[in-house]
């Protein structure tokens, strides 16, 4: 489990990473998407249903039914989907956990998280689902992009 985001976090960016490499407007079911990426499919759907909701994806019930991106992977950043899933606590908190922790009152890691955040929020908003899917070398990614 990541130390910044939460597990359904994780998942989620797994799933849009996914579904970035299938050709626009092809539907994966859910099914699929569980077993290949070895997540829970009941806590996936309602992953999943979160992004449908946030207008990420779209989603089609039936035989031929599943999920895809609702709109152009390149225009879905990282931000958006750890926006959509955990907010922007990370952007804002102290990675100790004290309530107040600033410049006049700072914890003993303060500087040190401070780089890290700026750094992590910055590869958030330039990174996209797009870019994710073509760089992502993980073998269970293999099958989406055929």
């Amino acid at each position: 489990m990541s130390i910044i985001f939460s597990r359904e976090c994780e998942y989620a960016l797994q799933s849009v990473t996914y579904l970035a490499r299938t050709k626009q407007g092809e539907k994966i079911s859910i099914r699929e998407l569980a077993r290949t990426l070895k997540i829970p499919r009941h806590f996936l759907a309602k992953i999943l249903q979160r992004l449908t909701r946030k207008g990420f994806l779209i989603s089609a019930k039936g035989p031929t039914g599943g999920f895809a991106l609702s709109m152009p992977a390149k225009d879905i950043t990282l931000f958006h989907i750890v926006d959509a899933i955990d907010g922007l606590a990370f952007a804002n908190s102290c990675v100790l956990g004290f309530r107040e922790c600033s410049g006049k009152h700072p914890c003993a890691v303060h500087d040190q998280w401070g780089e890290i955040r700026d750094t992590l929020y910055e590869m958030l908003v330039s990174r996209n689902v797009s870019q994710m899917g073509a760089a992502m070398k993980k073998p269970e990614y293999e099958a989406a992009g055929n």
